[in-house]
């Protein structure tokens, strides 16, 4: 049997930054705060983790006071670097640029649309870190939609911006944009409405879907390995299993069933932007193992 791992696959640049700049301080330092979990993967939060990374949530970080804490790449609502000034907490802050960019864009097209009576929808997973960050932006405001079923949150008599959490896939974000116009003329009874959208999906993301659909195409089993809080993780190992039907979901190699490579003469093993290089390495030698 011939295993192969993804080259494609396995943390963004973010995730790297963010992980680069934990372990240069608890090098220096024991012990680190880090606001939420560093990465949407169990694993690589262990291992941070036993080197001193204190995972702490938003009620946590409000009783701190003077002390550091780390940002990861999802980036935060103005409230938290409010909080930081106040308590005197030195922020390290790994927030991806991506995600930067995205939450000022999103402050001025607001403000630009409030001017004018309308909203701002974002495309993205309710609760998520990085939308929970980008609907601080607007105060609050923001109308966040999952899919087709949450369009009914929307005033399509009013004017419309709508962006796009960065991990979310390219397919669904223009297929909302082309029903929401749609229902933006049936209501207004004009083609003449007032509709701003911003593609503002990461391509370094986008791109995985592609180069996996083509990687799992040359595997007859594919193990796709993920954290299960992972949105990104979710989508991509649907596209997978979208393209071949012999996709496998695990967050660790423990997970892993020995039926699942019964006659199998090649296995891929690839992963999300939230999924470390050396958890797919394990899982395929767990692989390896068990085929022997």
């Amino acid at each position: 049997m011939k295993i192969d791992i993804d080259s494609n696959s396995g943390f963004c640049f973010g995730v790297v930054n963010a992980i680069q700049l934990a372990e240069m301080e608890l090098e220096r330092n024991d012990m680190l705060y880090c606001l939420g979990d560093i990465v949407h993967n169990s694993a690589e939060v262990e291992r941070l983790k036993a080197k001193g990374l204190v995972t702490i949530d938003h009620e946590q970080f409000k009783t701190l006071k003077n002390c550091k804490v780390l940002l990861r790449a999802h980036g935060e609502p103005p409230e938290t670097y409010q909080t930081a000034i106040k308590n005197n907490i030195q922020l390290i802050d790994a927030s991806c640029p991506v995600v930067l960019k995205l939450q000022n864009n999103i402050k001025l097209g607001f403000d630009d649309i409030l001017s004018k009576g309308g909203q701002v929808v974002i495309y993205g997973k309710e609760g998520h870190a990085e939308v929970n960050g980008l609907v601080g932006q607007t105060n609050g405001k923001a109308i966040v939609i999952g899919g087709m079923e949450d369009l009914n949150k929307i005033d399509f008599s009013k004017p419309i911006n709508l962006f796009s959490q960065t991990t979310k896939s390219i397919a669904g974000f223009y297929e909302i944009q082309k029903e929401i116009k749609k229902r933006m003329i049936s209501t207004q009874g004009t083609e003449d409405v007032e509709f701003i959208s911003n593609d503002t999906i990461c391509r370094q993301v986008s791109h995985r879907e592609p180069q996996l659909r083509e990687f799992v195409k040359k595997h007859n089993v594919v193990v796709f390995v993920s954290g299960k809080k992972s949105s990104n993780g979710r989508m991509l190992f649907e596209v997978c299993k979208d393209e071949n039907p012999n996709t496998y979901f695990v967050s660790d190699a423990d997970e892993l069933q020995k039926e699942w490579f019964v006659n199998a003469e090649t296995v891929g093993v690839c992963g999300a932007t939230s999924t470390p290089r050396w958890l797919m390495e394990k899982v395929a030698k767990n692989i390896e193992n068990l085929s022997n």
